[in-house]
């Protein structure tokens, strides 16, 4: 089994890293990952971004611009550690409400820890739910946003449909996911660190480099920026665009319910 991305005509779904499973099995896969990285999540992160996964979720919320307003309802999904949450609300001056979902319990409740040494507790709701089946009602929310978080997921289409119904008229979709690096030369320097450093440094930190690896090889699976920008349209969104951070490392994906 190689690297090659999955298009937008989908394939995640069978999809663990390079391996292929059966229908159904990939999420309970996917949550022993993130049970054994729960505690070290963040520094899993700075890993795999070579710490830049904080300048690049800093313009992610540049680009939502959360109104300061106790009545600004935002979700952020597959959000466990409270991450992207907390930088909303602090940027919204600590009015607006975010809730957290995620299908892990165990990154739930380190978001929660953290919440509460924050001061954020009173502006932040954690639920532990699916986003292939989100436990709430439609046009509920004004933003829907996901870090890292979306290529986890088995039915992808299924999550941006989901995301679609619960976000209110003029409501907004981000994404910011690992994408396809775009510039000569940095591709092979990339792929040289994923796949050498990275499992090796998640040993180091974890002691099992199997849940890094299957993460790098996610990020090669997963569809590239113009082909996510697809299923996000076809997912009934508007005025899509994507900007792609870094050489293609990341990108932030953006639609509008419209």
């Amino acid at each position: 089994m190689t690297g090659e991305r999955i298009s937008a005509d989908g394939g995640m779904e069978t999809s663990y890293g390079f391996r292929q499973v059966g229908q159904g099995e990939k999420q309970a896969l996917v949550n022993d990952v993130f049970h054994k990285v729960a505690k070290r999540y963040d520094i899993m992160n700075d890993v795999m971004s070579m710490g830049l996964h904080r300048a690049w979720k800093d313009a992610m919320i540049a680009a939502l611009n959360p109104r300061k307003s106790a009545e600004y309802r935002t979700l952020d999904v597959a959000g466990g550690t409270g991450d992207i949450a907390f930088r909303i609300i602090e940027a919204s001056d600590r009015k607006a409400h975010s809730t957290v979902l995620d299908i892990n319990g165990s990154m739930l409740a380190v978001g929660a820890e953290r919440a509460e040494k924050k001061g954020l507790s009173a502006n932040l709701t954690f639920v532990e739910a699916n986003a292939e089946d989100l436990p709430f009602e439609a046009n509920s929310f004004d933003a829907y946003t996901i870090a890292f978080g979306i290529r986890n997921v088995p039915r992808i289409d299924v999550a941006l449909s989901e995301a679609y119904r619960v976000l209110k008229r003029g409501g907004r979709l981000l994404v910011l996911e690992f994408s396809e690096v775009d510039m000569p030369l940095l591709d092979r320097v990339y792929d040289a660190w994923s796949f050498n450093a990275i499992p090796q440094f998640g040993k180091m930190i974890t002691g099992d480099a199997e849940p890094y690896q299957y993460l790098v090889e996610s990020i090669r699976k997963f569809p590239n920026q113009r082909d996510f920008a697809t299923m996000i349209s076809a997912a009934g969104f508007s005025r899509v665009t994507y900007t792609s951070y870094t050489g293609g490392i990341a990108a932030l994906h953006s639609g509008w319910k419209i």
